[in-house]
């Protein structure tokens, strides 16, 4: 059972918010605001909070951008992850990804399962690294970016975390 170890100390990351969203201003970004209080609350910092249409383009952009800033070290998106012809969130983030992280969507929606059942499978959240900067894509729903966090991201962004964390990994993700 994974736990937090009393002998490692906290290493707050960076990590920058970008919701993905036609419909959403600033003033409504429910979801990017759940992710930005669970953020801050779990001793983290919010580098930057931007909010971009649902365009493929313009959410690599923005993507590359983070991913070429060495003071990022993870980004988490909301919204774009479905299935309609406007979700192209994950086609961003493989556009830009060095490698998938396979696990991080499978349990996301193993997890969704036991709360919304079989909708689960029309989200496709997934994660990335690219660049040495982790890529965490999560559906628009305040539901899914708390499970998200709660249950996946505020442990292993969290260097205490046992048996292992993203955090200890980052010096080595550009090892070759």
């Amino acid at each position: 059972m994974a736990e937090i170890a009393g002998d490692r100390t906290f290493v707050p990351v960076n990590i920058a918010v970008l919701t993905v969203s036609d419909s959403r201003t600033p003033a409504t970004d429910a979801s990017g605001q759940v992710l930005v209080e669970r953020i801050a609350a779990s001793g983290h910092r919010v580098a930057y909070r931007v909010l971009v249409a649902d365009d493929v383009d313009a959410i690599a952009r923005q993507l590359a951008a983070w991913i070429a800033d060495p003071q990022i070290d993870v980004v988490i998106t909301t919204g774009g992850t479905g299935v309609t012809g406007r979700d192209v969130t994950p086609e961003a983030v493989r556009r830009v990804m060095d490698k998938e992280i396979p696990g991080f969507g499978e349990l996301f929606r193993w997890l969704s399962f036991h709360k919304i059942g079989t909708a689960t499978i029309q989200s496709r959240a997934l994660a990335a690294v690219a660049g040495g900067t982790y890529l965490f894509a999560l559906p628009g729903s305040t539901g899914a970016c708390k499970d998200a966090w709660d249950d996946i991201l505020v442990h292993q962004l969290d260097a205490r975390h046992r048996p292992c964390n993203f955090v200890e990994l980052m010096p080595r993700l550009q090892e070759r």
